[in-house]
C-alpha cells in the first residue's frame, strides 16, 4: 500500500454451503491470510452469510469499502464496479444489498460514506450441499488476481481506475 492510501473495509459474504454462493467468504478467506503477511494494510474483513443493518457500522472511520459476493448474473469472470448509498428495497428486509448498506450508514452517522465498490464473482451452481464449481474456482482465481492489487494500492482514484464496468 502506498503512503496516501487509506483504511478499507472489506466484506465477504454468501453462505458457504451453497456451491459457488461460497465464492464472497472463500475470497475474504483468501484475502485473510494474504494480510497476515502484510500487517502494514489497514484492512478489515467482515465476513457474514448476509449484509444487516449492523454493517452500517463496519463503515465508520474507513476510507473505502469493498463488498465481495457471488453472482450468478455477472460477466465472467467477474464485475467491479462502483456503488453508492441508495435506498431500495432491501432497506426493510433481513438481508441489505451494499447501496443499502451505505445508505443506512449515512442516515445513522450523519456522514457522508466512504467510496464503495462492489468485486462480484461470476457463479454457476448455487445448490444446498454442493461444493465450489471448477468454473467459479477459476473465476475466483481471476478476482483474486485484481483484489490483490486493489488491496496493494487503496486509493479510491486508483480503484476507480479499475472498474470494469460504466457506472
Amino acid at each position: 500500500m502506498t503512503a496516501s492510501a487509506g483504511s478499507v473495509v472489506l466484506f465477504g459474504y454468501g453462505n458457504p454451503s451453497r456451491g459457488d454462493d461460497a465464492l464472497g467468504p472463500l475470497l475474504l478467506e483468501r484475502a485473510e491470510a494474504w494480510l497476515g503477511e502484510h500487517p502494514e494494510l489497514k484492512v478489515t474483513p467482515v465476513a457474514d452469510f448476509q449484509l444487516q443493518i449492523e454493517h452500517a457500522e463496519d463503515l465508520r472511520d474507513q476510507d473505502l469499502a469493498l463488498f465481495l459476493d457471488a453472482d450468478a448474473s455477472c460477466p465472467a469472470p467477474y464485475a467491479f464496479r462502483r456503488i453508492r448509498p441508495i435506498q431500495d428495497d432491501s432497506y426493510s428486509t433481513h438481508a441489505l444489498s451494499p447501496g443499502a448498506v451505505l445508505h443506512v450508514f449515512e442516515r445513522i452517522s450523519r456522514q457522508v460514506a466512504p467510496p464503495a465498490f462492489t468485486l462480484s464473482v461470476r457463479g454457476v451452481g448455487f445448490e444446498l450441499g454442493q461444493p465450489l464449481s471448477e468454473l467459479a474456482a477459476q473465476h475466483l482465481e481471476a478476482a483474486w488476481s485484481l483484489l490483490e492489487g486493489l488491496l496493494r494500492d487503496a486509493r479510491s482514484e486508483v480503484w476507480t481506475l479499475r472498474l470494469s464496468t460504466v457506472e
